[in-house]
């Protein structure tokens, strides 16, 4: 794919200070630009690499005002960073333009599959299942029976799918990630065995949605698990059975969801925490990284950090002593002896 200076101008509506024709095939960070590449200037502490680099194109902010020669052709733009994001996901798009379905793949007689739809190889889809339009699914992903996919869905290789999940539209969904296994029921019995208890509900994903590489959703024990419109999760996410996100809610990696918990719109979760089963988190929480979440948070903008979690800056505060707290025995030992000294 190639892109002359004037093609990018046009499409991020930008002034050219430079050579039109110049033409680049690839991007570039600033700091490692190479001849055929389009960069970006957005953080002034970045400024020096401009006068080195050997980008093709660099697109800066209209107040950028070159102190020496560059060599780059220059695009100025109101703001870079945003136009770049643009240029990126222009990229992006047409680099997952590709339909037909591939000879190799295995889809079910009953299947109902979109216009320009791409299936890669070794793709096996079931029976009754339907692919909207315009989604791509790639190599070796497994879809179920009775699975509704959305249009314009990006599926990457090795995805799994169980039978009669529901997954929206506009939604991105990473290698190795697995929706709709079984979620984690036993029942202990007297024996001190556990039976398995049978799992048949299934995972709902709304429009909008991207789940990062490795994470796992697991299906209803009855009902569904319900991942809603906008949320975006990191990649080795566990979010467990009858679990349910609200809209637009960031979660970050090595995350665990237990059962049934419930959280709210608009919340943004750190790495590798640990939410309880059956609690409920509020509308725009905050919960910062490797906190364990062990009670429901019911206040609406509530930061919590700390295992178990407490309020952020109370947090904070004690951790002041908990930094301190061997000298704090050794003055008390200290303490404990003079007092036994004046026979007190």
């Amino acid at each position: 794919m190639k892109f002359t200076a004037n093609d990018i101008a046009r499409l991020i509506e930008g002034k050219l200070d430079g050579d039109p024709n110049v033409v680049v095939n690839k991007v570039s960070k600033i700091d490692e630009g190479e001849p055929g590449s389009v960069s970006f200037l957005a953080n002034p502490k970045y400024t020096p690499f401009i006068y080195d680099s050997e980008a093709s194109i660099v697109i800066v902010n209209t107040d950028f005002v070159p102190e020496k020669s560059v060599k780059p052709t220059l695009i100025k733009v109101k703001d870079a960073y945003s136009a770049f994001a643009r240029l990126l996901e222009v990229y992006n798009n047409i680099k997952h333009s590709k339909t037909g379905i591939s000879e190799k793949a295995d889809i079910a007689h009953s299947a109902s599959i979109g216009k320009d739809v791409f299936v890669g190889p070794f793709v096996s889809i079931g029976e009754n299942t339907t692919i909207g339009e315009n989604t791509k699914i790639y190599a070796n992903t497994v879809i179920g029976d009775n699975v509704n996919i959305g249009d314009n869905c990006l599926v990457f290789s090795n995805v799994n799918i169980y039978s009669d999940c529901i997954i929206g539209s506009k939604v991105t969904l990473h290698a190795g990630i697995v929706i709709g296994s079984d979620g984690f029921g036993f029942a202990p019995q007297q024996d001190s065995n556990f039976k398995k208890v049978a799992q048949i509900g299934n995972v709902i994903i709304e429009d909008q949605v991207e789940i990062g590489a490795n994470t796992t959703i697991d299906r209803a024990t009855m009902g569904s698990t319900i991942i809603r419109k906008g949320v975006k999760l990191d990649n080795l996410i566990q979010v467990a059975h009858n679990a349910e996100i609200d809209e637009n809610t960031v979660i970050a990696a090595l995350t665990g969801i237990s059962g049934s918990a419930k959280v709210g719109k608009n919340c943004m979760i750190g790495g590798q925490v640990g939410i309880v089963g059956h609690l409920q988190i509020a509308d725009e929480v905050r919960i910062a990284a490797q906190a364990g979440v062990s009670s429901s948070i019911k206040e609406k903008g509530f930061t919590a950090l700390g295992s178990p979690a407490i309020e952020y800056n109370n947090y904070k505060k004690s951790y002041v002593h908990f930094k301190n707290l061997q000298n704090l025995v050794d003055r008390i030992k200290v303490l404990e002896k003079k007092l036994e000294e004046r026979g007190q």
